[in-house]
């Protein structure tokens, strides 16, 4: 992946098919400003895919090392189903 280019919002306007072929050829991102803030990326359908793929792997690995280590330390290690739920909201916040 290349290094991302930076466009104001009025710029990708102007050229989002561009914006779209050069996330999707070149496989180069390009973060979009709106008042010199970064708010959005556009990156190739592909890239998006396996970045949320990686996403969900950590999240189970996390979630399994969890488990593990409640299993580890038995029942008073033990969280409930809302206490768990409450975990896996907190880490993704």
């Amino acid at each position: 992946m290349s290094e991302p280019v930076i466009e104001s919002m009025a710029e990708v306007r102007s050229h989002l098919a561009d914006v779209i072929d050069r996330a999707r050829r070149e496989e180069t991102p390009t973060i979009i400003t709106r008042r010199g803030k970064h708010e959005a990326v556009v990156i190739d359908i592909a890239e998006y895919q396996r970045l949320k793929e990686l996403a969900e792997r950590a999240e189970d690995e996390w979630l399994n090392r969890l488990a593990d280590e409640a299993e580890d330390e038995g029942l008073e290690g033990s969280v409930s189903l809302e206490e768990m739920a409450a975990m896996i909201r907190d880490h993704h916040g």
